[in-house]
């Protein structure tokens, strides 16, 4: 998949060898079945009382929320964020302020902070071309990794994730924290029960209407080039000159991101893959999109990523997965998974089955409330640290994040090169 012509980055050979270990600091077949590559219990964890000690990289939106919700899990959960890191520095102070930390245990490289023998956890919350380079460097550290959803940028950079995590028995959870919610595991369960009989496809959806232009994020002062290591922030990225608008808004921008492809729709796949108990890289995938509203005018420079888009994912068993996406309309289409002898409905907090009529005597209606926790937030946190102590699979582990980035990796070369993508299973490659 990996196209010359709009990646400029890290090969394939030169991740896997280096992963990202040469560059400066940052900012902040078929896969064997899941349920069979149940993840490995972790050594004992570091620290006192069995505390889970843990480095934020990247403390910006998405860290400074994490932030926020484990320091509200630490007491109940015996955890300590001992470390934070990000390339520019008044996040970094912010940070640090808040979590009450000395100087010395605030980074500007992430390599230094992964250099701390005492941290058992890494949490992830960059810019997503640098979640993998960040995965492979902290597992070889031995520190397991929560990392933002998508797991990777690339579909290589996945590949070399889901290696290390098997090479080095570290965890990983992907945050996609709806997966904690146990309507989709209960869904699972029914489907590979029989409950809707052979699945032929699901459909979703991650849409919103945002007038100003989704990603706009507000271009907030103090961001210089002697306060932020713009190119520790860049990477393998193409070089460029410093912009605040690509560091504030770059999930708009294909250098980093993939916009609704891959920002939005791992919300989506991730759970409804748990749904249909697929376990499986897709065959074939199809993904059209557009910028019809040119949301953009007047905020800034113009996106790359589309504003309104559709897949469809075929899988080697025959069953497909369709989603829609937009930014510019919110009405998306609801989440259910189809069968030939009924169909799983799954809104709201409850996993409902009305069956086909050619089988409503052999299938029966289902209404069944599911309990939902806390905060879906919480509760994958919870998921992981559990799995962290006493073994287990965390809930979007690194096997179904590699899954789900098979799929953005071939709705984006389907996309933008106005193609059907194609997987080969033995070379591991998209084409």
């Amino acid at each position: 998949m990996e196209d010359k012509q709009y990646r400029k980055g890290l090969s394939r050979r030169e991740f896997i060898k280096g992963a990202g270990a040469t560059a400066a600091g940052v900012v902040a077949g078929s896969l064997i079945g899941r349920a069979a590559d149940a993840a490995l219990a972790s050594p004992n964890v570091i620290g006192a009382n069995d505390r889970i000690n843990i480095g934020i990289i990247g403390v910006g939106g998405m860290g400074g929320n994490h932030l926020r919700v484990l320091q509200g899990l630490a007491q109940e959960q015996n955890i300590k964020i001992v470390a934070v890191c990000d390339v520019w520095e008044k996040r970094r102070e912010i940070a640090r302020k808040a979590l009450r930390l000395p100087h010395s245990w605030s980074y500007a490289d992430y390599r230094k902070l992964l250099e701390r023998s005492d941290i058992d956890e890494v949490v992830i919350a960059t810019p997503d071309h640098w979640h993998g380079p960040i995965s492979v460097d902290a597992m070889q550290a031995g520190k397991h990794v929560y990392v933002e959803k998508p797991m990777t940028r690339h579909f290589d950079e996945a590949l070399s994730v889901l290696d290390t995590s098997k090479r080095t028995n570290r965890l990983v959870q992907v945050g996609s924290q709806v997966c904690s919610l146990q309507k989709w595991h209960k869904a699972g369960q029914l489907v590979k029960a029989g409950a809707i009989g052979t699945v032929i496809w699901a459909q979703g959806g991650y849409c919103r209407n945002n007038p100003e232009g989704e990603w706009n994020y507000k271009i907030e002062s103090g961001l210089t080039e002697q306060t932020c290591d713009w190119n520790a922030w860049l990477g393998s990225a193409p070089k460029r000159p410093f912009s605040p608008e690509r560091y504030f808004r770059w999930r708009k921008y294909w250098d980093y991101g993939t916009g609704i492809i891959g920002d939005l729709w791992p919300h989506r796949l991730h759970p409804l893959m748990i749904a249909t108990g697929i376990e499986d890289y897709p065959k074939r995938a199809s993904c059209v999109g557009s910028i019809p509203c040119n949301t953009d005018e007047g905020h800034g420079e113009p996106r790359d990523v589309a504003e309104a888009t559709l897949l469809q994912a075929e899988f080697p068993n025959g069953a497909m997965v369709f989603l829609a996406g937009s930014t510019v309309n919110e009405l998306g289409p609801e989440h259910l998974v189809r069968g030939q002898k009924g169909n799983m409905f799954l809104e709201g907090s409850e996993v409902q089955i009305r069956p086909e009529r050619a089988f409503s005597d052999e299938v029966e209606r289902l209404d069944e409330p599911v309990p939902e926790p806390d905060s879906d937030q919480n509760e994958h946190h919870r998921n992981f640290f559990s799995c962290i102590r006493n073994g287990g699979t965390p809930n979007c582990p690194v096997e179904l994040g590699t899954q789900v980035m098979a799929i953005v990796a071939m709705a984006e070369e389907s996309y933008r090169k106005s193609k059907m993508a194609q997987y080969d299973p033995v070379k591991r490659r998209i084409f």
